[in-house]
């Protein structure tokens, strides 16, 4: 077996996601213990763990579908209320978020987001609703319509052709 197909795979680009929406914060003592833990030895080493430990300290958005609903959680923590925009167009989700430049502890930072979430089959676009918590999670819910009955069944009507009799009753 050739050894050259190896080469081929560690040039091959890695995955890449967006996991930490953090950006401009500062590093945590984690973080520290991590570089000084792990040698680099090349530059584009891939280094799966960073994402491992993004990922547990950054959810990003999370979408539950359950049977009567729809809801998406997004951390927004980042942007006022009145820099977020939650809309529905052509069967998608749409959530954007964008502020101007700002100063903070690290020098400036400018940030903005476009997210576009599918919605399912069956969710009323006008009855979707959208709450920021204190905390700066956004939750975008909407109801599902309920499912369509069975177009075989007809609920059949009982018409009473005359009074009703009681057992025990004895006719005068």
């Amino acid at each position: 077996m050739s050894v050259y197909p190896f080469f081929i795979e560690y040039e091959r680009p890695r995955p890449r996601r967006l996991v930490d929406q953090h950006f401009g914060l500062g590093l945590t003592p984690q973080d520290y213990l991590t570089i000084l833990a792990v040698p680099q030895t090349t530059r584009d080493y891939y280094r799966p763990w960073r994402n491992l430990q993004a990922a547990d300290r950054d959810v990003g958005s999370t979408i539950k579908e359950e049977k009567d609903k729809f809801q998406v959680n997004l951390d927004v923590q980042h942007f006022s209320p009145e820099e977020i925009s939650v809309k529905t167009a052509d069967g998608f989700l749409i959530v954007e978020a964008k502020h101007e430049e700002r100063q903070d502890e690290h020098g400036f930072i400018s940030r903005s987001f476009t997210r576009k979430y599918p919605l399912p089959e069956g969710i009323e676009a006008d009855m979707v609703m959208s709450k920021l918590s204190s905390d700066g999670v956004l939750s975008i819910t909407a109801p599902l319509k309920a499912p369509p009955k069975n177009s075989d069944e007809r609920i059949v009507p009982i018409i009473q052709t005359g009074p009703v009799k009681r057992q025990g009753e004895e006719q005068a």
